[in-house]
């Protein structure tokens, strides 16, 4: 990609609509629609401004042949105030697809180019309009589904994680210059960076990024959709909790065991968290090869799953089958028909406090609606648990590697002081610990590919 191009794409999603947005980005983008636009001067227009006209295409022959494209309103922004910090300009035209072909074809043919995927958000980090972690949050709140995803990428986007490491790593900035002026003036030993100022330091950047890292279980859920397995043996009720969680008839029930071959997943907000149910086949030893794959299928689930509904009605022998592969879990073990069993919810309590202490465990009833805005009131609170909604979230896998290595980096300086090594070692791995930081951010040189896959995921247009 050029800097230097002037860029042009559909900003809205392909197919018909009422309108379309049409943007160009670079230094010739005012200069080249005016070219193609009847009406005002464009490049005499104040910035921020919206102008009434027409896009014509002229033909080169003549400049009396002329055929008007289409009637729209053309929106001026001149540099640095834009979301790119170049001149941009935004084309709102009718939403035919070849209308917007057309002013796309015409503005190729002056001297613009299609813009790549994201290339408009790549030229406002790369100008310093926004940062890396910002640029990130603009594809996030593109695909935010629900109203928790959609907070949390519109905090980062305002700058959250990035003022959350300002300070820290601007401190840890000075301590490093320091250490590194050491070098210049070892014969005579001394020390200008105070090594108990510079514990201290790192110690509250180990608190720092170990607050952020807690974070990124729940960012990620409500990011991607928190995966729930509902499990239990044939006839426990399973599909027909499911049916009743998104209200429509959507898996088949019946009191043949076994109806159940392979699993069915559906979505469901609940509070602003994107759950992923997944009603699995009844587990239990069978003959029946097609119900055997399902039952296997089952078990895969489980092992995915973030979460496990598990229903049952007189025994929870399947609790200790599967004992291994819930126990990184969030189990609810759920009493089902609680309608038709007239005996205590507490019979396994016992047994269930002993091997599961953090289990979620009561009867519930979907005929009669027993519990049933307690389990989805539970299941929202199990993923929120010791978060706080306010702070700063982490939901990039990108991040929370780089603050793992940051991590690692401090404790290796931490580690080295306590050894006594010498300045340079120790500025060697401050260092490392700036370029973590700074990676996720972009305030150091990134590497292309990354930035390639970053911008790669945007939409064009965007």
């Amino acid at each position: 990609m050029f800097q230097n191009d002037t860029i042009c794409a559909t900003a809205t999603a392909q197919g018909v609509g009422a309108l379309g947005i049409i943007r160009i980005s670079g230094p010739d983008s005012i200069s080249l629609v005016n070219q193609i636009f009847k009406g005002k001067d464009l490049t005499k227009v104040d910035s921020h401004t919206v102008q009434y006209g027409f896009i014509v295409d002229t033909k080169q022959e003549t400049q009396k042949n002329v055929t008007n494209i289409d009637e729209v309103m053309v929106a001026i922004f001149k540099a640095p105030k834009t979301f790119t910090a170049e001149d941009l300009v935004e084309i709102n035209c009718h939403g035919s697809p070849f209308i917007q072909q057309a002013i796309i074809d015409l503005l190729i043919q002056k001297g613009a180019r299609l813009a790549e995927p994201g290339e408009f958000t790549q030229r406002a980090f790369l100008n310093g309009r926004i940062d890396l972690s910002q640029a990130e949050a603009v594809a996030d709140l593109i695909s935010a589904e629900n109203k928790a995803s959609h907070q949390v990428a519109l905090n980062q986007m305002r700058g959250g994680i990035s003022t959350e490491l300002k300070d820290l790593r601007e401190e840890l900035i000075n301590f490093t210059a320091l250490i590194e002026l050491e070098l210049d003036f070892s014969e005579e030993d001394v020390e200008f960076a105070n090594r108990s100022e510079l514990e201290e330091l790192i110690q509250n950047l180990k608190y720092k990024i170990r607050n952020l890292l807690a974070t990124f279980e729940y960012g990620n859920a409500i990011k991607n959709g928190v995966p729930v397995a509902i499990i239990g043996k044939p006839n426990a009720g399973k599909s027909t909790l499911l049916n009743a969680l998104l209200n429509e008839e959507r898996a088949i029930v019946s009191d043949i065991a076994g109806t159940t071959r392979d699993t069915i997943e559906e979505t469901i907000t609940i509070d602003g968290i994107t759950f992923r149910f997944i009603d699995t086949a009844g587990i239990r030893e069978t003959e029946d090869v097609i119900e055997a794959i399902g039952v296997e299928k089952a078990k895969e689930k489980i092992r995915q799953a973030k979460i496990v509904l598990h229903l049952y009605e007189e025994d929870i022998d399947l609790l200790r089958e599967l004992e291994s592969e819930l126990q990184d879990k969030i189990v609810f073990s759920l009493l089902s028909k609680i309608d038709k069993n007239d005996w205590a919810t507490d019979r396994f309590e016992k047994y269930l406090q002993d091997h599961y202490p953090n289990m979620h465990h009561f009867g519930i009833s979907v005929k009669t609606g027993f519990n049933f805005d307690k389990l989805k009131s539970e299941l929202v609170n199990s993923i929120k648990s010791g978060v706080d909604e306010n702070a700063v979230i982490i939901t990039n896998l990108r991040h929370k590697e780089a603050l793992q290595n940051a991590m690692e980096s401090l404790e290796s300086v931490e580690s080295g002081m306590k050894m006594g090594l010498t300045g340079d070692l120790l500025a060697f791995h401050l260092r490392e610990t700036l370029k973590h930081i700074g990676s996720i951010t972009g305030q150091i040189d990134v590497d292309q590919d990354i930035l390639g896959t970053i911008f790669g995921k945007f939409c064009i247009g965007k």
